[in-house]
C-alpha cells in the first residue's frame, strides 16, 4: 500500500517535472530560433554603402519573420568580384537551400552560377542582373531577377529636367563606370526622354565612375567649356554632390539644375536644403524583402516535393522607383511615399481591370 502511493507520486511529479521542462526547453529553442526551415545565404557588393545596408536589415527582418535562417555576406570594395566568386562557393560547400546575390560583376559571377547550378542550388539575382548573352552561352541559370528599373530611373530624370526646361536647354549627363550595366540604363532612358524635345541638346556626357571627387573634377571641366550649361544628370548621387560642389564653387548654385540617382542620405539633406533639384530614389529594402520571401516560397516547395518551375514565379521582379523632390522628400524619409506608391499601384491594377471589363465586346464573327 504505502510504498505503492509513495512510487506513484513520485511518478506523478516526475511526470509534472518532465512536462515543465519540457516547455521550457520549447520555449528556449523558440527564442534561441532553432527550427529554422532554411538556410538562405545573400551575397551583396559591399556593406560599406547605405544602400546594401538597407537591404541587409530589411532581408533580415523578413527573414526573422518567416522562419530562414539567413547568411548576409559582401567583399569590403564594391569591385571585388573575386571576392564574391569565393563566399559564393564557401555557401555552396556549407549546403545552403538558396543562393540572393547582388553581382559586382554581370559577366565575372557567371562561373560562381554555374557551380551553384551543379549543387543543384537555386538562385535569385538582386539589383545588378546577369550579363544575359553570356549566361545564355555559359547555360547559368537562375530563378528571377529582383531589382530597380534603371532604364526607367533614367526616363523619369529626363522627363523632369525637360519640363523644368520648358523643353529647352543645353544639358549634360555625369556617366558611372563605362559598361557598368547599371550606368548604361540610366544614361539610355535618360536620353530616350529627352529625345522628344529637340530643343534640349545634350553638350556633354563623360564618365565620373560613381565617384564624389570624380564628378567634381568632370562638372569643372564642363562648366568651363559650356558656361551657358542648364542641368546636369548625374547617374548615382555620388557624382551628383560632387557637381553640386563644382556648380556652387562656380556661382552658379540655382541656376543649373542638378539630378542625381539612388536617393541616398546626403542627397536628400541637399533636396531638403533646396540645393539639389532631385534624385531617383530606388528602395532597397523592398529588393531585400523580395529576394527572400522569394527564397521562402523555393524552400517550402522543394519541402512538399513540387517543383520550383509550378511556382510561377516571373523572370523579374521590378521594384519602386520615384522621383524625390522637395515636394515629396518629407513623405520620403518617414516611410510614408513607399505606402502611397504601394497604394497607387494597386489602384492602377484596379482600374486597369475595370477598364479592361468595360471594353468593346468582341463582336462574334457572323
Amino acid at each position: 500500500g504505502m510504498r505503492r502511493s509513495v512510487t506513484l507520486i513520485l511518478t506523478l511529479l516526475a511526470l509534472i517535472l518532465s512536462i515543465s521542462l519540457m516547455g521550457c526547453q520549447k520555449k528556449e529553442a523558440k527564442e534561441k530560433g532553432k527550427k529554422y526551415i532554411g538556410k538562405v545565404a545573400m551575397i551583396l557588393k559591399t556593406l560599406n554603402n547605405p544602400y546594401f545596408i538597407k537591404m541587409e536589415e530589411a532581408a533580415k527582418k523578413k527573414a526573422e519573420k518567416l522562419n530562414l535562417q539567413l547568411y548576409v555576406q559582401a567583399p569590403e570594395r564594391e569591385i571585388d568580384v573575386e571576392r564574391q566568386i569565393t563566399l559564393t562557393e564557401n555557401f555552396i560547400q556549407m549546403g545552403v537551400d538558396v543562393l540572393i546575390i547582388a553581382p559586382s560583376g554581370s559577366k565575372e559571377i557567371i562561373p560562381a552560377v554555374i557551380k551553384a547550378n551543379k549543387a543543384n542550388i537555386p538562385v535569385i539575382i538582386v539589383d545588378t542582373r546577369l550579363d544575359e548573352q553570356e549566361a545564355r552561352k555559359e547555360g547559368a541559370k537562375y530563378i528571377t531577377f529582383i531589382g530597380s528599373d534603371n532604364y526607367k530611373g533614367g526616363e523619369i530624370a529626363g522627363e523632369y529636367i525637360a519640363k523644368r526646361l520648358n523643353g529647352k536647354g543645353k544639358v549634360a549627363i555625369l556617366e558611372g563606370i563605362p559598361g557598368h550595366e547599371t550606368a548604361d540604363q540610366r544614361k539610355r532612358g535618360f536620353l530616350d526622354a529627352i529625345k522628344k524635345y529637340p530643343g534640349i541638346e545634350v553638350v556633354a556626357s563623360q564618365p565620373a565612375n560613381w565617384e564624389m571627387a570624380m564628378g567634381y573634377d568632370v562638372t569643372q571641366n564642363i562648366l568651363t567649356a559650356h558656361p551657358d550649361l542648364n542641368a546636369i544628370f548625374a547617374c548615382n548621387d555620388m557624382m551628383a554632390l560632387g557637381a553640386l560642389q563644382a556648380v556652387e564653387a562656380a556661382n552658379k548654385l540655382g541656376k543649373i539644375i542638378i539630378v542625381g540617382f539612388d536617393a541616398v542620405d546626403d542627397a536628400v539633406k541637399e533636396i531638403e536644403a533646396g540645393r539639389l533639384d532631385a534624385s531617383v530614389a530606388q528602395f532597397p529594402d523592398e529588393i531585400g524583402e523580395k529576394a527572400v520571401e522569394v527564397a521562402y516560397e523555393i524552400i517550402k516547395a522543394r519541402k512538399e516535393g513540387k517543383d520550383i518551375s509550378s511556382l510561377g514565379i516571373p523572370k523579374e521582379i521590378p521594384t519602386t522607383i520615384a522621383l524625390i523632390t522637395k515636394e515629396n522628400v518629407e513623405a520620403f524619409k518617414s516611410g510614408k511615399l513607399r505606402e502611397m506608391l504601394k497604394e497607387e499601384k494597386k489602384q492602377e491594377k484596379l482600374e486597369g481591370k475595370t477598364k479592361k471589363s468595360e471594353g468593346p465586346e468582341e463582336k462574334q464573327p457572323q
